[in-house]
């Protein structure tokens, strides 16, 4: 990246984005523009909004990743945390794929950072059909579903995990393969690449009260190196097109078992 590149860091608070981009472009290696914006994911206008401007001012973006998450702890309800965790982790999703992906240019990327939680097996067969092959309106239909089941308490009933991350995870992958299945042939022809990836597993304040195993744990700036490969790869492997990726292979969409050892943790 040079000078004439522009890197934009978006967060909700003004200030933490604008203290990251300043600490960005005070690094040895930094030669592109680093600009920090405030944007609330919640906000789908807002999200539509930022890519507009993007595309009247530039033409479009060459990269999009989306890195939303909100920070859920096991002794926090659930059910209670349900409508913001979705909004970050799923409705935002879904508006980044639906206003950012037709601005990404030929030969550009569109990542969402997800999980390897994200494999349909980790869910109930009972909710299998809900994402496999889904259109990106299936799975938002579906996510408001498993939504209102949980404001109705009925979620557990209808086969959906306690733990809301895992849903979550599914349906972000969903979400991206529907939208890759209708642009692959034009993207591979262009060396464009729309993926979710899982950068294994990462040391960070809201992963670790989940797992009772951190020996395989990476520090976020060795993660990042994950979605960075498939960001600068300098052709797309079609093999990895609109899939799962982990440290550059493919993960079984199918693979994967319901978990179990969370819901001990959990609060309701």
């Amino acid at each position: 990246m040079g000078p004439d590149d522009l890197v934009l860091l978006t967060g909700r608070n003004h200030q933490r984005v604008t203290d990251a981009a300043r600490e960005v472009t005070q690094l040895p290696g930094t030669r592109a523009r680093v600009e920090g914006r405030a944007l609330d994911v919640t906000d789908t206008d807002a999200i539509a909004r930022l890519a507009d401007e993007l595309r009247a001012q530039y033409g479009g973006v060459d990269v999009v990743i989306s890195n939303a998450i909100a920070r859920l702890l096991p002794e926090e309800s659930q059910a209670e945390r349900a409508d913001e965790f979705i909004d970050v982790s799923n409705t935002a999703t879904h508006a980044i794929l639906r206003s950012f992906g037709p601005i990404v240019r030929p030969g550009g990327r569109l990542i969402v950072v997800a999980s390897s939680l994200g494999t349909l097996g980790h869910l109930s067969p009972r909710l299998h059909h809900l994402f496999d092959g889904a259109s990106l309106d299936q799975v938002e239909y579906a996510v408001e579903s498993w939504r209102g089941a949980i404001h109705h308490k009925t979620a557990e009933e209808a086969g959906w995990p306690r733990w809301l991350n895992v849903p979550s995870k599914v349906a972000q992958v969903a979400a991206v393969r529907a939208v890759a299945a209708e642009r692959r042939e034009r993207d591979l022809m262009t060396n464009t690449l729309v993926a979710s990836v899982c950068p294994g597993m990462v040391d960070t304040a809201t992963s670790r009260p989940w797992f009772s195993d951190y020996s395989q744990a990476q520090p976020p700036s060795q993660a990042a190196r994950a979605v960075l490969d498939l960001v600068f790869a300098e052709h797309v492997d079609p093999a990895l097109y609109g899939e799962l990726v982990r440290f550059g292979k493919a993960l079984p969409w199918h693979d994967g078992t319901p978990l179990v050892e969370q819901d001990g943790l959990l609060k309701p």
